[in-house]
């Protein structure tokens, strides 16, 4: 028996019997990205829908700073977090550094790009097929993003689901806020980083296979919702999510 077949075998034993610590670990990595996807779409879904539709001057500058965002890397954005949460920093008063609310801060910060540049792109080509009537019965633009975004919200459900699986697969960022406390801020991600360099290979086997079983489920969700919707309408949608 070699260490990989020993190290898989140990993984599923620890899924299959609910281990206490797998569980708690996985647990608490849904429940950051959640809160944090929950505040990225809460601003982002209507920051997008408003940028679809609106036109000004300097508009294009914009679009492009919020697309170099999406490119952002993680440890950029855990390194400003720690500089602002610090004891020495702006908000080092809140006392959150080495927290949940630090890491569900900067995967907000890390999500809220994703969520309003493809919400953009999703309101702005439905203004383009439908904006035109809209306008000539008087609807402003706040009007316009309103209507074009529920009228889209089955594509901006797949824009939510993408945002989760961006976030919940974020490493470095929440290594760099969280402290990675076993315990406390100790996740998916950050976990399997450690147990990996500490050796123990078959817990971090079996959260890397429960950390792809969410990213799959997630895939399905946007394909299922895909499919209804081109079932309901006849149309396909607008966005190609993929997390």
């Amino acid at each position: 028996m070699n260490t990989f077949s020993d190290s898989v075998s140990t993984a599923f034993s620890l899924i299959t019997s609910f281990d206490p610590l797998l569980g708690s670990i996985v647990i608490r990595s849904l429940a950051v990205s959640a809160c944090a996807c929950l505040l990225a779409c809460s601003a982002g879904l209507v920051l997008g829908a408003w940028l679809g539709v609106a036109r000004f001057r300097g508009r294009a500058a914009w679009l492009t700073l919020l697309n170099t965002m999406l490119a952002l890397p993680s440890v950029v954005v855990g390194l400003v977090v720690y500089l602002v949460l610090s004891r020495s920093g702006p908000l080092g008063f809140l006392g959150w550094l080495f927290s949940f609310k630090a890491m569900v801060l900067a995967q907000a910060i890390l999500v809220l790009p994703v969520v309003t540049a493809l919400t953009r792109q999703v309101v702005e080509d439905a203004d383009q097929a439908n904006g035109e009537q809209l306008r000539s019965l008087g609807a402003g633009p706040l009007l316009r993003s309103w209507l074009l975004a529920w009228d889209e919200r089955y594509a901006l459900l797949t824009v939510v689901i993408a945002s989760f699986g961006r976030a919940i697969s974020e490493v470095g960022a929440v290594m760099i806020v969280g402290g990675n406390i076993d315990g406390f801020t100790r996740v998916m991600t950050t976990a399997i980083a450690l147990e990996t360099s500490k050796g123990d290979l078959p817990l971090a086997l079996a959260l890397g296979m429960v950390l792809l079983g969410v990213v799959l489920v997630l895939n399905a969700m946007i394909a299922a919702v895909r499919r209804w919707r081109m079932g309901r309408d006849g149309q396909p949608m607008l966005l190609s999510a993929a997390v």
